[in-house]
């Protein structure tokens, strides 16, 4: 049986990740899981967005939202490392004001990666969630819940920088797709997710 995260992080530096291959991204399906999510999905996620490497943004151009260290054990002690997909919404309060607009308020597609990031030789397990949509400002600071539906593929390392991209854009079309199928659409609506902004 495949380790998990935790398990690994436990026993093992940072772990060595296979190369992406363009065989890989060639056979890369567009709809990933079954038709109904399967255990050990749904699994909730929350904290308040910490501020990362910093990287996202600005070396990718795909902004993420870090979650705190001990909020990710739910998922960790159930998963692998990889790429997952799934919903999430960002609270608009921060330090009891109303900062974010409404429609950066509802409940949106993400995709999500749990792992060492091998490309950039990260040191220690990360939760590391693109929520797909366009914020008009950062929300560093807000808290953050998500539901994490399933697994869209292995972490990987690249030889460069323009392959990880490649693959990310990949992973949020993917996302996407995967997410439109009705089993997984009525999550938008969990009771997890703060029903004002759900349905906006």
């Amino acid at each position: 049986m495949t380790e998990t995260a935790a398990q690994v992080a436990v026993h093992q530096d940072r772990p060595a990740a296979p190369l992406r291959t363009e065989t890989f991204r060639r056979d890369r399906p567009d709809i990933v899981g079954p038709d109904v999510p399967e255990p050990p999905f749904p699994i909730k996620l929350a904290g308040v967005v910490q501020h990362g490497f910093g990287r996202g943004g600005k070396d990718l151009g795909c902004p993420t939202a870090n979650l705190p260290d001990d909020s990710i054990t739910p998922m960790s002690s159930v998963t692998r490392t990889g790429v997952y997909f799934g919903y999430a919404q960002i609270s608009p309060e921060k330090d009891g004001k109303r900062i974010l607009r409404d429609e950066d308020c509802t409940v949106m597609p993400m995709a999500m990666s749990l792992g060492w990031n091998p490309f950039y030789k990260n040191e220690r397990l990360t939760a590391e969630i693109h929520l797909i949509h366009d914020f008009g400002s950062d929300f560093y600071g807000h808290q953050m819940n998500a539901i994490v539906l399933g697994y869209i593929r292995p972490e990987l390392d690249y030889t460069t920088r323009e392959a990880l991209i490649d693959d990310i854009e990949t992973d949020k079309r993917v996302a996407i797709k995967s997410l439109s199928r009705p089993a997984y659409q009525k999550y938008m609506h969990d009771t997890f997710f703060a029903t004002e902004y759900s349905r906006l």
